[in-house]
């Protein structure tokens, strides 16, 4: 490279926060490009990427494949060639077939060709991460000369553990670490990162740039928020969290080394915001990168339907979703004016369908084999399936993607129906307990997120937050007939799984025993119900899914 290319005294930098699809490699790649064209026109040197960003993230065993290890090269290739122009050089993730094995990688290209490879070290393999399971671990780096800039590129989880990988590329010349990411979302990581990062630059002395993957894969959000932090551990930029963006930012060599004196600061959305703002990206995606061009969703007139048709307009807009009220003779005129309510003021489109024929068609059909015995759970179960069946039907002939309405305290305590109100293909309150369903709905009212298609004001009647909620299965049936009041249920249930706290300590924090050993025991006995329901949303640091992996038989019980 000639002397007129190499950086002087400043260094342009663009980090790009974008949103990738796995597996579509021509359309990650034409992401890539799409972000440089951008960074050169903003002056910028060098465009950083995020993590695995050509093949999407986590690819998990596609990566097995040598025809997508092949065409993720292939992809890094063509992007090198692209450099030639004289523009910013690129930082970007890949999959890497190498002489040892598969690679989770990054490549740094500039002037036309391939500077280098890295190779990450340490490879995560707890929660919702089983990178060793698919990937060989890296040689321990050095810097890459970008330029005459001597940079170090750690890779995700080595700046998150103490291997010595940042260490090691201080020591060896680092003169600035740029850490492309892909780290999902749970409720206050962004702080969680800001120390992880803190505690590198303390450790080295060296400005950190963390560049994070943004969209929905799954049941996973990555919500941006790519942030950097100057040598002196003051923060050098902020990027907007959500929002798929590129900020070019500006570094400057000083006495004491690189310091960023322009980049964005964004504000960083808390509490109910960020949960309820990680609940439409994550819906918005799965249902876009999958191919529907609509949903559909049962509105009961209760709380937990209401808020998934809200994140639903929110996310595709009115004209995508389509709302039933599917009514029993349990359904009450207040059920019916709440679901009505709801729909006028999300403006989607609302069906009544009664589902009285199906269901005493159903009883009849089983009268015979049901005779002497007394009528229960399965005949209200009957309901739920009925509703369960006329929604996929819907979903069959219109081709809308059934949108389930389940909260975490339901799915923890089996309180939901197999092939009934489970049937769907995501599920955006998941991960959320009813508590915080109760919160992110008010706060809904009050608020519209950045980005949103849906209206403002109140989306959720205010009756439906006050009342007694109900599945309506049978005469005057509310949810705590069955269960403990959802406050007392939540907290128990928090315990038990974010925190997997034993029967002593939940009982100290002044819960009644019986109760503590009823609600675990329902937990581990749903657990074969949760193993069939559709994915959804990760909120919590411990979600039903990838994170919580118990075994559904289990005879275990903390006595």
């Amino acid at each position: 490279m000639s002397d007129a290319k190499k950086i002087s005294d400043v260094l342009r930098i663009a980090v790009a926060q974008f949103n990738p699809t796995v597996g579509d490699v021509t359309g990650n790649l034409a992401k890539a490009r799409a972000a440089r064209a951008e960074a050169a026109g903003q002056g910028a040197d060098l465009l950083l990427l995020t993590e695995l960003f050509i093949s999407g993230y986590p690819p998990e065993d596609l990566v097995l494949k040598p025809a997508f290890l092949k065409a993720c090269l292939q992809a890094v290739e063509a992007l090198a060639a692209d450099t030639a122009d004289g523009g910013p050089g690129v930082i970007v993730g890949f999959p890497r077939q190498g002489e040892k094995g598969r690679h989770n990688s990054v490549a740094i290209l500039d002037g036309g060709r391939i500077l280098g490879f890295r190779d990450k070290i340490d490879l995560p393999n707890y929660g919702e991460f089983d990178e060793k399971r698919v990937f060989v671990e890296g040689e321990m780096p050095g810097p890459i000369n970008f330029r005459g800039v001597r940079i170090g590129v750690p890779i995700c989880e080595e700046i998150w553990n103490d291997l010595g990988v940042c260490e090691t590329l201080a020591e060896t010349g680092a003169e600035i670490l740029l850490v492309p990411n892909g780290s999902p979302y749970y409720r206050g990581k962004v702080d969680v990162r800001h120390q992880v990062a803190l505690r590198q630059v303390i450790e080295t002395g060296l400005p950190l740039i963390f560049a994070n993957q943004l969209g929905g894969q799954d049941e996973l959000v990555f919500d941006g928020a790519s942030f950097a932090f100057n040598g002196d551990k003051s923060l050098a930029f902020q990027m907007s969290q959500f929002e798929e963006t590129l900020s070019v930012t500006t570094w400057r060599r000083t006495a004491e080394g690189w310091r960023c004196d322009q980049g964005p600061m964004s504000r960083i959305p808390e509490k109910e915001e960020a949960d309820y703002r990680a609940c439409v990206l994550g819906f918005r995606d799965y249902v876009n990168k999958n191919g529907f061009k609509s949903v559909v969703l049962g509105l009961s007139g209760g709380i937990d339907s209401a808020i998934c048709a809200a994140i639903a307009v929110d996310a595709l807009g009115e004209e995508r979703v389509r709302t039933i009220m599917l009514p029993y003779r349990y359904t009450s005129q207040e059920s019916f004016a709440d679901a009505e309510a709801c729909a006028k003021a999300l403006g989607c489109h609302y069906d009544i369908v009664p589902i009285q024929d199906p269901v005493e068609g159903f009883l009849s059909s089983l009268s015979d084999m049901f005779e002497g015995t007394e009528s229960g759970i399965t005949e209200e179960n009957l309901q739920s399936r009925t509703r369960g069946t006329i929604l996929m039907a819907i979903s069959n002939k219109f081709g809308s993607m059934v949108v389930t309405t389940g909260n975490k305290s339901e799915m923890s305590v089996g309180y939901a129906t197999l092939y009934g109100d489970m049937n769907g293909g995501f599920n955006p309150i998941k991960d959320l307990y009813k508590m915080q369903v109760y919160a992110l709905s008010a706060w809904r009212n009050e608020n519209v997120p950045p980005g949103a298609l849906g209206p403002s004001g109140e989306v959720i009647p205010a009756n439906i937050l006050s009342k007694a909620p109900s599945a309506e299965l049978r005469p005057n049936q509310t949810d705590q007939d069955s269960l403990p009041p959802y406050p007392v249920l939540d907290d128990i249930l928090e315990c038990l799984v974010e925190k997997e706290m034993g029967v002593d300590e939940i009982v100290a924090r002044g819960h009644d025993i019986a109760t503590v050993h009823r609600v675990e025991h329902l937990l581990y006995l749903a657990e074969y119900k949760r193993r069939q329901s559709a994915p959804g949303v990760k909120i919590t640091k411990k979600n039903f899914g990838r994170d919580r992996r118990y075994p559904i038989t289990n005879r275990f019980r903390d006595r």
